[in-house]
Parts: C-alpha cells; structure tokens; sequence
C-alpha cells in the first residue's frame, strides 16, 4: 500500500455487495494548477484512484456518485446490462496508467448508459482528458477536452447551477480555458468575454472574473503571435 493512499470497504450501489476501495489521504504537495483545473502533485497522482470499481460486478463510479443510492430505473438498466457483461478490471492496492484510463472510461461509459447529466459527463470526460495529459498522450487528451467542453456548453444551458462547486460563471470559465489549452482562441474569447462582459460577476465572484480576465490577456498575446506567424 502506497504511504498516500488506505483501504476501505464500501457496499455497491449496484449489486450492493460490499467491494474493496483505493481512497487517497488529503495531504498531498500541490506543484502546479493548469487553466482548467488540473492539479499536479508531487510524486503522486490521485487521479488514478478518483474512480471506484466494484470487485464484484464492475460498476464504476466517483466516489460522490457511488456513494448516492441509484433510482430503481437506474439501478435496473445498470444491473440488466452488467449480470450480461464479464468486466475486466482487476483490484490493485496501486494502479498505473493503464487502470486509470480503464476506470474512467468504465465510469463514463455508465453514465452514458443511464444519460446523466451533461455537468457529470463533462467532468469524467475532462479528468481523463487529464490522465492522458500526465502520460503525454496528447491526441487523446484533446479528445476527451473537446467531449468535455461539448458537455459542459451543454451543462450550462440546460442545468441549474450551482452544482457542487461550479458556479455557472465558473463552468464558464471551465470551457474557455479548456478551448485555451485546445488551441481554440476564438472560441475560448467567445466564453471569457461572456464573464468578463458582465460587470456584476466581477462583485459577486471576484476570483472567476480575474481568472477570466487574466486568461484573456493571454488569449490576446497569443492571438497577436498567430497573426505575426
């Protein structure tokens, strides 16, 4: 067992038997935080272990949603779907890459399956988008940012925000520097001048309305080096 990480054991919400769980301890060295989020930490990733999976059944989830009991509908189309499926994916005191990217796209793939809400599906779909960032695999993680901007620009017309810890302004914010780190300036100028534009984000979420204002300034420069090239 890794010194940053415990064993619990916590009961499925889909076959309710209880299964064996990787959690991470909270205190960990941050060195960096990227534009959308992304946290860096030094010499561990708790990326790989945000995701639980049932030993038994297969089920995977994060940890709030494994937590909160399933809706019997829920429940039945992922139970009718996984007594038919043999899952993969073997319990580890210590995943590497490859059970990180397995285990979010088990998570995503539920979700898709019982078509939560875009907010959920933008925010598994963007942390592997991280996962393959921290390996390199760059082709991938533009994939998955774009699925997840696409979720999120949903998200942000057809939810009521706040949702956990995003603010509508926040989520925002999300997508532009997502489309930032796509390369997509225009796009990620369209959605910080929306937070930027409006005087009373700026008194109401001050640290939102700096972070998009800096960010802009950065889209400017780079906007005004493509135009030199």
């Amino acid at each position: 067992m890794d010194e940053h990480t415990f064993l619990v054991e916590k009961p499925c919400p889909v076959c309710m038997k209880k299964t064996r769980i990787i959690k991470t301890r909270s205190r960990l060295l941050v060195e960096k935080t990227d534009e959308d989020y992304c946290v860096h930490y030094k010499g561990f990733n708790p990326y790989y272990y945000k995701i639980w999976v049932c030993e038994h059944c297969g089920y995977a989830a994060d940890e709030k949603t494994f937590l909160t009991p399933l809706g019997p509908k829920q429940r039945k189309e992922l139970w009718d779907y996984l007594s038919n499926k043999e899952i993969q994916f073997e319990f580890k005191e210590e995943r590497d890459y490859p059970d990180a990217v397995a285990s979010y796209q088990l998570a995503i793939s539920y979700l898709d399956l019982i078509k939560a809400p875009p907010s959920k599906r933008g925010s598994l779909n963007l942390q592997l988008a991280w996962i393959y960032r921290f390996a390199g695999e760059t082709e991938n993680e533009q994939e998955y940012m774009q699925k997840a901007a696409d979720y999120y620009d949903q998200s942000i017309t057809t939810e009521r925000y706040p949702i956990g810890n995003l603010t509508d302004n926040a989520a925002m914010y999300l997508v532009g520097a997502i489309y930032y780190r796509l390369g997509d300036y225009e796009k990620c100028a369209q959605h910080l001048s929306r937070i930027i534009g409006d005087q009373s984000v700026r008194s109401r979420e001050p640290k939102i309305y700096d972070k998009a204002r800096d960010l802009w300034g950065d889209v400017r420069e780079q906007q005004k080096n493509e135009k030199k090239k």
